[in-house]
């Protein structure tokens, strides 16, 4: 059991909707700066370390990259460092990107 759960874009969309999450973009800096989920804080080897270190163990985290691939990764390292409800969002930011294009 890793500790972290996959969850869908809807899924992700509705904890974002409905609680105190952080959401966690660990894509390039480049990518994030052109665009990127409202609210989202860009983590890098350079800026880690003080997130870790001033944020609550206790905030939800939902982690994505590009595809969904990276960012399984990223969950498992937070759960190691003892976040206790880390979330890995299935499909990324470019399935995020094609549902807020074909929604209303």
């Amino acid at each position: 059991m890793p500790g972290w759960k996959e969850i869908s874009i809807q899924e992700a969309k509705e904890k974002i909707e409905s609680c105190d999450v952080k959401i966690i973009d660990i894509r390039d800096p480049g990518s994030y700066e052109a665009t990127h989920i409202p609210d989202a804080i860009q983590l890098s080897s350079l800026n880690v370390e003080e997130f870790l270190t001033t944020t609550d163990k206790e905030t939800p985290l939902i982690v994505y990259c590009y595809h969904g691939h990276s960012s399984q990764g990223a969950a498992s390292f937070f759960v190691e460092k003892g976040f206790k409800e880390v979330y890995s969002m299935a499909g990324g930011f470019e399935d995020w990107r094609h549902t807020q294009h074909t929604e209303p």
